[in-house]
């Protein structure tokens, strides 16, 4: 199967890995944060509140939930402060929930501050105000949290000791163990400086004085800093009961495989466009088979690196038009007008990099679909 791009023609390799359910249960934990189709034919502005195609959006949960993952709801990957406000996001959190039924419990749900603005903030009583205010709503649901850094934390806090205060407050409410996420500025600038600090030694410390100060109500936190280094020097600082979540969408295979120290669970964006070989990968490795494992993971780091690349908070556009490459969802438009943030020849490289990595599953529409990509572009 070929097709014309616009730096030569292309041979698919056209050998899509088969989606099923794992047969193995996975020894990782492993959450996919999933992402949010949006409904293309309403007639609200890209810039206003987001319009979404509930039935594809839920039908994208089943799927992951299908394939072995817990769902991370409501974060930076379904555009959350991005395009994706408070009020949707628990409207995405509730609907997410009640649809999963038994399953529900493999839900960790995004809790934060986006409802306050940053430049309203005060004070550490009005981050404090806001963090339960969305923690309550989430536990009304029964739901699991994620505790998400925080813009106007970063704006407020006066020194590493608020952030430890901060967080002390907030977990004390906690219901059962959260999921703390350390996100760093390469996704989202606003929070450069997070836990008091732009370098990671003395970051790495309050955060992990956070967790000693709160260890019960701590399962585990995600870091996401696109550096394995960092992650496995944090890993070996945490306390046994304290899960590390690789966050590293560029060295996931070899923190999740570990070391003889120890190795990362996993809470990851691109799960959502490798899910089905994430989802073999992760029984294999659970049957200690690591040739399969690696057959089946390292083929998609190059594609995680590129939908991953600098300036990498615009990275749900690749996961989307995925998703719309492999038919999930019938449109390739995003929250926010997010498919616009990056250019045609990133797209092209996507397509040969899912396809190297056998993740067209079907070729034939991924190759349709590629075609009306080009043409808007008249190419």
């Amino acid at each position: 199967m070929k097709i014309t791009l616009p730096d030569g023609a292309y041979r698919l390799r056209a050998e899509p890995l088969a989606i099923r359910k794992p047969r193995t249960a996975f020894n990782r934990v492993a959450f996919a944060a999933a992402h949010v189709v949006a409904d293309a034919r309403t007639a609200a502005d890209p810039s206003g509140p987001p319009a979404l195609d509930w039935d594809r959006t839920l039908a994208y949960r089943r799927y992951l939930l299908d394939l072995g993952f817990g769902i991370a709801e409501a974060m930076d990957t379904s555009q959350r402060g991005m395009g994706l406000d408070w009020p949707r996001a628990l409207e995405l959190i509730t609907r997410s929930l009640k649809d999963a039924g038994p399953r529900a419990q493999r839900i960790y749900s995004g809790c934060g501050t986006d409802q306050l603005n940053p430049a309203e903030a005060r004070n550490l009583d009005d981050v404090v105000k806001a963090y339960l205010e969305q923690l309550a709503a989430i536990q009304k649901l029964n739901g699991r949290i994620i505790l998400m850094a925080s813009r106007a934390l970063v704006r407020v806090a006066k020194s590493p000791d608020d952030y430890v205060k901060v967080y002390s407050r907030v977990l004390s409410e906690a219901a059962h163990p959260v999921i703390l996420h350390w996100l760093g500025d390469m996704f989202d600038p606003a929070l450069k400086g997070y836990w008091g600090s732009t370098d990671f030694a003395p970051a790495m410390e309050t955060c992990l004085a956070a967790i000693a100060a709160n260890v019960k109500k701590v399962d585990g936190i995600k870091i996401s800093l696109l550096d394995d280094g960092k992650e496995i020097t944090m890993r070996r600082r945490l306390p046994k009961s304290v899960k590390m979540y690789t966050g590293d969408d560029f060295n996931y295979p070899a923190l999740i495989a570990g070391d003889a120290q120890g190795y990362s669970d996993a809470l990851l964006g691109i799960f959502d466009a490798i899910a089905p070989a994430a989802s073999a990968g992760l029984a294999a490795l659970a049957r200690g088979d690591m040739k399969k494992y690696s057959e089946l993971m390292e083929p998609t780091v190059p594609l995680s690196r590129l939908i991953f690349r600098a300036p990498t908070q615009y990275y749900k556009t690749g996961i989307v038009f995925l998703a719309w490459l492999n038919g999930h969802q019938d449109h390739f438009v995003m929250v926010n007008g997010a498919q616009a943030m990056r250019p045609l020849p990133y797209f092209i490289e996507v397509f040969k990099l899912a396809d190297q990595a056998r993740l067209l599953s079907d070729p034939e529409l991924a190759v349709k679909r590629m075609k009306t990509l080009l043409a808007m572009y008249g190419a």
